[in-house]
């Protein structure tokens, strides 16, 4: 590391450089590969657009192939996996990368010095490349950009439908290989040849790893040649639609300023220096519909991940008003009176009870930072809120409802798992609604902070509707959740309205940690106390929380096998990182002032930040059993929101 921030030395060797580097924008574009540029999923790339920011992404370039022409040979510095061969060696004249702030390759060539920048426009869907030669005389460079024009969950093959439509303008070059795309323009001072070709089965190792197919074809409409002389920078510049305005030069210097903005200083502890510019890659705040993406490379605009992170990716770092406007793009995009799952893109969203309680606590946190007065608050957040409120409470449908005394029941939010039943100690196939206790908490609480919104604007009967029904519930979650047995909540519990009567899950799973830290007026002081202890004792590893307790039928403690068994691990026994914020914060309620707790979970939030093979980031979740080996989405937006609230709000530094 060079201060805060990331630098790999390669010297020439392919192990040394198979960490991976995220660059993104601000409206959901992003480049990302490895550092020698071994692009090993395929949503690596060093151009991938979002269409309808954040949303929609494309990857329009995937790689530029690269050589770079002295008067004694050509250096081609291409790195690429085929099936069944080693990979291309133009890693061996990569010295070392460094991202401080943009991503740059430094190589040497002979005896000479090369070197590559990258640098997204901020809020564009445009790229800017620099070349640099520090050689005594000059050289030149050929760049062959492979495009292939796909969603980033795609694939794409040959086929004849790409189209050599080129229109050669002053100092740009404009294509259009897919009709239903926009133009894609090149801003070049070289030469242009139209060569159009495929590069054929290239592979993706990671994704051979966890799906069937992990091969791909690339179309290459051509090259640019351009002259190299001795430390002037060349440039090559890819926009979609429509260029950028202003130089090469002012525009990487602008991307390269507000990231190095990122960093608050050395005032604070280099964790938290790196947290900061961590979080800045998600937060999505430079498009008409600003917020959260919840992970790179895979993970889009999930509704439900944007609000737990908001607290720790803007609210933290003081955006208080990028916070206004996330909560403005999800309580302006509800359907049905609920908010929706994921931000909608090219499709139709359907409707998330979770993710409308979400959006209250969103409001709630909001809401120690601002007035209820506050215009988003006032003509935005409190009217959604109370459309969601008599949602549900007319409920009775597939959806969601309300219990007679006031639970509410969802069936779009949780998978269908094993329970384990209390009276019989077996397990049970269940699927369908059911009284989730983390709902339960984001119902009471949510209902708190609707009952405060309506007093403050002067609706006494929403304001007494409101507290009255949140009473109710608590009654009845202090009735019905607590199991004598494990001495421990139970995760779920069936429809109590149902003719056979309850049923209740034992799983010991951290929902109820989460309902802890999200309405603690839930329980008594020696169940918090119980609760936590369990979570210490059972869920708790160097790097999360796990999903299930190791001892209970159906663990799966590792990420691997299958698709479908890595999806079921998700909830049976992998570690969240994102839920350390949440046991940090229910413990240091207990007992606020016992210090070597503080250290205790100081270090475990430094521990738990390492592991991704992304530079800087930090990784979904990792395996139950040691070493915890991180895995998942490699840059998560929840885990990095968690562990720096927790480190900045919690913890104090």
């Amino acid at each position: 590391m060079k201060g805060v921030w990331p630098r790999v030395h390669v010297n020439g060797r392919l192990e040394g450089a198979e960490m991976e580097w995220l660059h993104t924008n601000g409206a959901g574009a992003y480049a990302m590969s490895t550092v020698a540029m071994r692009h090993t999923r395929r949503y690596h790339g060093v151009f991938i657009a979002a269409l309808a920011p954040p949303v929609d992404r494309f990857v329009v370039v995937s790689h530029a192939e690269t050589s770079v022409v002295t008067a004694e040979r050509s250096y081609r510095l291409a790195v690429q996996q085929s099936p069944d061969a080693a990979p291309t060696p133009g890693y061996r004249f990569l010295e070392s990368f460094d991202q401080d702030p943009i991503p740059r390759w430094t190589y040497r060539l002979g005896k000479s010095r090369f070197e590559r920048s990258l640098a997204l426009v901020r809020g564009k869907n445009a790229v800017v490349a620099s070349y640099t030669w520090f050689g005594k005389e000059p050289a030149s460079i050929r760049l062959r950009p492979l495009m292939p024009m796909r969603p980033i969950h795609a694939l794409s093959r040959e086929h004849g439908a790409m189209t050599q439509l080129v229109r050669m303008l002053p100092g740009q070059v404009e294509i259009r290989p897919v009709a239903a795309l926009p133009p894609i323009l090149f801003g070049h001072a070289g030469t242009f040849l139209g060569s159009p070709d495929w590069y054929r089965r290239l592979e993706y190792p990671e994704d051979k790893l966890r799906m069937a197919d992990g091969e791909e074809d690339l179309w290459t409409p051509g090259s640019f040649e351009m002259e190299l002389l001795p430390g002037v920078p060349s440039y090559l510049v890819v926009a979609v639609g429509s260029m950028p305005r202003g130089s090469p030069e002012s525009l990487m210097a602008e991307t390269a300023q507000f990231l190095r903005g990122e960093d608050p200083g050395p005032d604070h502890p280099p964790s938290v220096r790196e947290l900061f510019i961590a979080a800045e890659q998600f937060a999505v705040d430079q498009c008409e519909r600003p917020t959260i993406l919840a992970g790179y490379p895979w993970l889009t605009a999930l509704t439900k991940d944007a609000l737990v992170a908001l607290p720790g990716i803007h609210l933290v770092r003081g955006r208080v008003d990028a916070a206004k406007r996330t909560l403005r793009t999800i309580a302006g995009s509800l359907v049905d009176d609920l908010a929706t799952r994921r931000l909608r893109g090219s499709g139709v969203e359907t409707p998330s009870v979770e993710a409308s309680l979400w959006l209250a606590e969103g409001t709630r946190q909001l809401l120690a930072f601002v007035t209820p007065d506050d215009e988003t608050v006032r003509t935005v957040l409190y009217p959604a809120l109370e459309r969601i409120f008599r949602r549900i409470l007319r409920g009775q449908d597939g959806l969601v409802r309300l219990s007679s005394d006031g639970l509410v029941t969802s069936a779009d939010e949780h998978v269908a798992l094993p329970w384990l039943d209390v009276d019989t100690g077996e397990t049970v196939p269940f699927s369908g609604p059911s009284h989730a206790i983390d709902l339960q908490a984001l119902w009471t609480r949510g209902l708190t902070t609707l009952a405060r919104l309506a007093r403050a604007h002067g609706s006494r009967a929403l304001a007494d509707e409101a507290e009255e029904l949140g009473g109710r519930a608590r009654a009845a979650f202090g009735a019905r959740f607590w199991c004598e047995k494990t001495r421990y909540p139970f995760d779920h519990l069936r429809s109590v309205d149902e003719a056979e009567g309850p049923r209740a899950d034992a799983s010991i799973r951290p929902n109820a940690l989460v309902a802890l830290d999200v309405d603690p007026s839930l329980f008594e002081r020696w169940q918090a106390v119980a609760i936590l202890e369990r979570v210490k004792t059972r869920l708790l590893t160097v790097r999360g929380i796990r999903s299930l307790d190791p001892d209970q039928p159906g663990y799966r403690g590792e990420y691997e096998g299958t698709f479908e068994a890595r999806q079921i691990a998700y909830h049976q026994g992998l570690a969240w990182t994102h839920l350390l914020g949440a046991y940090a914060r229910a413990s240091l309620r207990l007992t606020p002032d016992d210090f070597d707790l503080q250290e205790a979970l100081r270090l475990r939030v430094e521990e738990a930040r390492l592991g991704s093979n992304v530079l800087g980031q930090v990784a979904q979740f990792g395996d139950g059993e040691p070493p915890h080996r991180a895995g998942g989405c490699p840059a998560q937006a929840t885990s990095v929101a968690e562990l720096l609230r927790t480190l900045v709000w919690d913890l104090g530094l």
